[in-house]
């Protein structure tokens, strides 16, 4: 089973949720997998202080023209829908960093001018903490393009176990790559005006791609009841709430708070298993 843990916004405890869960899931004897999908900030394995066992370079490709052969019939500018190759006066340009590497340019050229080359990605790490499995991924700075990464992520998962993704923030193309193929996902709030405005925009994307969802409330005691109702009104479940807590955020400052979290909210953990059907 997959599960991935999303928000529409930061700071509303994803990874706290991410960690604290497969956590808890090794201590009921099941294998889990935690991959960190936040390519951009991973933070997981500073939490779960994995050693890295294993470090692969990750590469997309991307056109690259010979000249020679290019007569500037503006085949490839016409296939690309990203604007990753124009051509002008006659001569083509690439933008790397807007390319989706489909390939489409090289096999819509009518002179076979456009070959593929590899250009770095990120990172992929590996390693395992406590019988947690840890796969995460980190885009070179200055990389745009980090789906294809989080796919490199995904891949390196054993089948054969439960896996929790931590999704990036937001409702873009990073978070639908991350929490493509999964069997549930946990979208984590907070009931402030701001997490009640990024949730409806999380709940939407969600919708779209059709994935069975529940709602994690993070700091349930603060702000107001907008989230809740919003919930009730859309029926849309919430499988689990913990309270606004100093203890887990002195505990989260020192990089040690899921056996806090399982001790005083196993009961929480317990909803959230027992609701995507996890014994």
């Amino acid at each position: 089973m997959r599960i991935a843990v999303a928000s529409g916004k930061g700071g509303t405890g994803k990874t706290t949720l991410s960690v604290s869960l497969a956590s808890y899931l090794k201590k009921k004897g099941h294998s889990v997998s935690l991959l960190d999908c936040d390519v951009e900030e991973p933070n997981v394995n500073l939490f779960l202080q994995a050693p890295i066992e294993k470090n692969d370079v990750i590469t997309r490709m991307v056109p690259s023209v010979d000249r020679e052969k290019c007569d500037g019939s503006g085949k490839c500018q016409e296939i690309c829908e990203f604007n990753a190759i124009v051509v002008v006066k006659g001569k083509p340009l690439v933008f790397p960093e807007l390319c989706h590497a489909c390939g489409g340019c090289m096999h819509a050229c009518p002179n076979n001018a456009i070959s593929e080359v590899p250009v770095e990605l990120g990172t992929r790490e590996s390693g395992s903490s406590d019988g947690i499995s840890y796969i995460g991924g980190r885009l070179k700075i200055g990389e745009a393009m980090s789906p294809p990464l989080i796919k490199a992520v995904k891949d390196e998962a054993m089948e054969d176990e439960i896996i929790i993704l931590d999704s990036p923030p937001g409702t873009s193309c990073p978070v639908i790559e991350s929490i493509k193929g999964s069997d549930f996902v946990i979208m984590a709030t907070e009931p402030t005006p701001f997490g009640l405005n990024d949730l409806k925009l999380a709940v939407g994307m969600v919708r779209e791609v059709g994935i069975p969802f529940g709602v994690f409330l993070n700091r349930s005691d603060i702000g107001d009841s907008g989230v809740v109702d919003y919930c009730w009104d859309e029926g849309i479940p919430v499988v689990a709430s913990i309270p606004n807590s100093r203890e887990v955020a002195v505990k989260y400052s020192k990089g040690d708070f899921a056996g806090f979290v399982i001790e005083n909210f196993s009961h929480e953990l317990d909803r959230i298993l027992s609701f995507v059907g996890i014994e």
